[in-house]
């Protein structure tokens, strides 16, 4: 398949396994850029989840609305099309956190709404027949030190004052979802799905067309204006802008400073025999983590491969966002050591895919949905990751705001939210560096003594929480 025209990117296949294996099994559609200046009822800026997800909610609604996705790239070239594959019911801002800016009652609304989308994904997923491997294991969090199991079983008890179900494992426990080397004990919660990320959101465009919907890719928005949308192409007269652009919103003028893009970088295995499986388990699609602080993620692929990610890679000064920052051998190498610490079983397994991408980061690490409606203009993101099910609440609350709805969703506490703006450059990349330096040197430390790192301390700090 060749790139659309605008494309920046040699190779769709390398953005990630995920659009490996989309494009091995079928073909993609190239759909045309924007032919001249065009109107819409709704232009949704940006063809990720959040977009389609926004799109496809709307047509729901209201069949008869002219909704137009306009993409820069292709439909999933972002982080929709390259992320771990956890649809989970994670959000970045803790429940404590949640309840002292919002209020208890607030923090509980949206811990219920995060935990309802999970399932709601998977709905969509079967009725539109989207073939993304949904499959709804939960997430396994292994501790394989003293610090990382007191802070996991910390969590995994608070947890409960939210609403959200999660058992503290004991070591024996954790080995009935996924056998590791070297682990204490852990936790598990079932609200995740293990999802084939490229498949989910091309599946969904697809349903989109077929709603009456129109995608344009190759097409790179200049500005939102009220009213309009100005790109590359032309000028699109509408009455409502939806900006879904995460880690490239900072290209826009006037958002800079609204997130910071930061890399997480991903490897993968080759398929692996049964074998190899019943020493690992991971054999009901359950996610796994573990409680370090420099995150890191993995699942079991719909075709029997580890597919390992985490965060590490640096940030790049001025809210840069590159295709060759996609790749970095020294990541990519500690990555696979980091998966052959856990899984020593896997040692000589050939490693076949490695990639990477941007996600999108607020000042607070508080992510927004909201809509102004003297401009006509709304906004959704700022994920810190945990955006593949978040996506989808973030959709359905832009449709009921844009159609006047008077939902739940749209009084939950992250509707309206504002996050401060990031410091201006070199402070941005001084903070969020040594933040990344911090959490390096708290996990060396803890491996080393057993005992909670004080440099931990600091993430609260450079973090906001």
């Amino acid at each position: 398949m060749s790139n659309p025209p605008g494309s920046t990117h040699p190779d769709l296949r390398s953005l990630s396994l995920w659009w490996d294996q989309l494009l091995e099994d079928e073909p993609v559609p190239r759909r045309p850029p924007l032919d001249g200046d065009a109107q819409a009822d709704v232009v949704v800026v940006g063809g990720g989840l959040t977009g389609l997800w926004a799109a496809y909610y709307l047509l729901e609604a209201d069949p008869g609305l002219d909704v137009l996705v306009v993409e820069a790239e292709v439909v999933g070239f972002g982080a929709s099309g390259r992320n771990g594959g956890w649809c989970s019911a994670l959000f970045p801002v803790s429940g404590e956190g949640l309840a002292r800016r919002h209020g208890r009652d607030a923090a509980l609304a949206l811990r219920a709404a995060m935990r309802d989308t999970v399932v709601e994904v998977g709905g969509v997923a079967a009725a539109e027949e989207i073939d993304c491997g949904f499959a709804y294991g939960g997430t396994v969090t292994l501790a394989r030190n003293e610090a990382q199991l007191t802070r996991v079983r910390a969590a995994a008890l608070d947890d409960g004052q939210w609403g959200d179900e999660s058992h503290v494992l004991d070591a024996a426990q954790v080995a009935e979802h996924v056998r590791a080397e070297g682990v204490l004990g852990g936790a598990w919660t079932p609200d995740c799905a293990r999802v084939q990320p490229a498949r989910l959101v091309h599946g969904l465009a697809r349903v989109v067309e077929q709603r009456g919907g129109r995608i344009v890719e190759g097409t790179r928005v200049l500005r939102v204006s009220p009213r309009a949308v100005v790109t590359d192409q032309g000028t699109i007269r509408t009455r409502w802008s939806l900006r879904a652009t995460e880690a490239w919103t900072p290209t826009l003028p006037g958002h800079r400073r609204d997130v910071a893009p930061v890399y997480s970088l991903m490897v993968a295995t080759a398929p692996l025999p049964p074998s190899l499986w019943e020493q690992i388990g991971l054999d009901r699609g359950q996610t796994f983590t573990d409680g370090r602080h420099l995150i890191v993620y993995g699942q079991r692929t719909t075709d029997d491969r580890i597919a390992f990610g985490g965060r590490g890679a640096p940030y790049h000064p001025g809210s840069a966002v590159r295709p060759e920052f996609d790749r970095s051998p020294a990541v990519f190498a500690h990555l696979r050591a980091a998966l052959l610490d856990l899984f020593p079983v896997l040692d000589g397994t050939p490693f076949t895919h490695a990639w990477g991408g941007p996600l999108a980061i607020t000042r607070d690490w508080h992510p927004s949905v909201g809509l102004d409606a003297s401009t006509g203009i709304g906004w959704a993101g700022g994920y810190v990751g945990d955006g593949v099910a978040t996506t989808n609440l973030a959709g359905r609350t832009l449709a009921d705001l844009v159609t006047g709805t008077a939902s739940p969703l749209v009084d939950l506490p992250w509707v309206g939210h504002r996050s401060p703006g990031w410091e201006v450059e070199p402070l941005r990349w001084a903070g969020i560096t040594a933040g990344r330096h911090a959490a390096e040197l708290a996990d060396r430390t803890e491996t080393r003594t057993g005992r909670p790192s004080r440099t931990a301390g600091l993430l609260g700090r450079l973090t906001g929480h």
